[in-house]
């Protein structure tokens, strides 16, 4: 039987605010366990939440570039459940009533196409603290400094079909909560994390199998291994005569399988009901309005435009567009060379090389637009050919000078002048009768060793262009 996979992720987005959703403790990452949590996040008597306003406009903000609902009222709730980190024995939530609702997102496919997940919801929610397991030999001790953490819990659609799809998913997510700058998508930090619902049918089915949800996975990598491993796991078991139960499982990397934690609860083993030290938030119109007259310009359309006004490819558009300090470096570029296509092809090429190759991001790049713009340039006038840009680069990685000096200081300027070739030309001719009869007789390959000993005397100045077309006029 041919099986189809079924897969719907709720990502847990961190809101980059300094203070917790209901108290003012920070929410910095790394203090000392148990520094940062107050009063209110560990749910002592008499204590009052107090709703983080920042935290209501970020959830807007996300549910405007996901062409969503903006709900103009919406309630939190109590999510009862008991665990160690878990200090109030409830989690605040949303439930019935979130602040964004019915949204879509198009995601990239390794093939090129694209499609579009639907998005259920994104709520507003405080985040548990944690256990820690290996502090104290055969003791779980808790740190409460992330208890009270503002959450932007968002739930997609069962629309992906592969892991593959919900990598990309969570990619094109991950990218848009930093591109509009209300969470720093630190995976290795918690910031930004995935739950998975998986499960099969028979491929032609429109009936959903039972999902098993896989807990807490914080990178694309182990994502895609996760799901990848429960739907075999699930395929096998159904197969030889088995059931799928409707259960959480942690996936471990090390291994590399999914293990169960606990049985799956359903929505009324939580006992939902509305939070009564809480007012429900009520937004206006107005105020919608003014969040989404500050949205930046978004990805997709940021890249269509970069195919239509600067003529790049959708790949290089798509590219470029995905990241928002990536655009605007390109987009400062562009303004200084006046060349998008050299521009996107040294962004994507020569300097996306350096910047792997040393682990920074852009806003780390030693080569300011300006500086890089410059370079092209002179590449577009003539001065420098491909193989001296590349000379000039390294210099300006290492924060050597400004680009004409540099030219000049490490001789660098292309050799343009057609005589002066055309002499060197002759005098390789002279040393190379050999050479020039092969070539003369029909052996066109020997045409690079004249190519090659002539750029070796000009120490690797000749213009290529001018260098091809005079030796096909002198040896012919």
């Amino acid at each position: 039987m041919r099986w189809e996979t079924v897969i719907g992720l709720e990502i847990h987005v961190q809101l980059a605010a300094e203070s917790k959703i209901f108290s003012g403790a920070p929410t910095r990452y790394g203090a000392e366990q148990n520094t940062q949590a107050c009063t209110v996040d560990l749910g002592l008597p008499g204590v009052l939440p107090v709703l983080n306003a920042r935290v209501v406009d970020m959830a807007i903000t996300l549910g405007l570039a996901l062409d969503a609902k903006i709900a103009p009222a919406s309630i939190f709730a109590r999510k009862n459940y008991f665990y160690p980190d878990l200090p109030k024995g409830y989690q605040i939530s949303q439930y019935e009533e979130p602040i964004v609702a019915d949204g879509r997102i198009e995601i990239s496919l390794p093939s090129g196409e694209t499609k579009t997940i639907g998005i259920t919801r994104a709520h507003l929610e405080e985040d548990a603290g944690k256990s820690v397991h290996d502090a104290f030999p055969g003791y779980t001790a808790i740190d409460l400094n992330r208890a009270g953490t503002p959450l932007l819990e968002v739930v997609t659609e069962p629309d992906m079909r592969s892991p593959g799809e919900a990598v990309a998913y969570m990619r094109a997510m991950h990218a848009l909560v930093r591109y509009l700058g209300i969470c720093d998508g630190n995976m290795q930090e918690g910031s930004f994390r995935c739950d998975a619902n998986v499960s099969v049918r028979p491929l032609g089915s429109d009936t959903f199998g039972t999902r098993a949800e896989i807990k807490n996975i914080n990178s694309f990598r182990f994502v895609e291994r996760a799901i990848e491993f429960e739907v075999e796991r699930q395929i096998d078991l159904i197969e030889s005569g088995g059931k799928v139960v409707q259960e959480t499982r942690l996936y471990d990397p090390d291994k590399h399988e999914t293990r169960s934690m606990r049985s799956k609860e359903d929505a009324h083993d939580y006992r939902y009901f509305p939070d009564p030290d809480l007012l429900p938030i009520v937004v206006s119109q107005s105020h919608i309005d003014t969040i989404r007259r500050a949205l930046p310009e978004l990805p997709w359309a940021r890249r269509d435009r970069y195919v239509t006004e600067f003529a790049l490819s959708i790949d290089d558009a798509r590219t470029l567009a995905a990241d928002r300090p990536l655009a605007e470096y390109f987009e400062a570029l562009v303004q200084a060379s006046g060349d998008p296509r050299q521009s996107a092809n040294w962004l994507n090429g020569e300097l996306a090389a350096n910047l792997n190759r040393h682990g920074l991001g852009i806003e780390a790049c030693p080569i300011t637009p300006e500086r890089l713009g410059a370079l092209i340039k002179r590449i577009i006038d003539g001065t420098l050919s491909g193989n001296l840009a590349k000379q000039l680069f390294e210099a300006l990685w290492n924060l050597e000078g400004e680009v004409d000096a540099l030219i000049d200081q490490k001789g660098l300027r292309q050799l343009n002048d057609g005589d002066a070739v055309r002499a060197l030309i002759a005098q390789v001719m002279e040393e190379s009768p050999a050479q020039v009869a092969q070539y003369r007789a029909g052996k066109d390959k020997v045409f690079g060793y004249f190519v090659g000993q002539v750029m070796r005397r000009s120490q690797g100045k000749a213009n290529p262009q001018q260098l091809n077309e005079l030796l096909k006029e002198m040896l012919s």
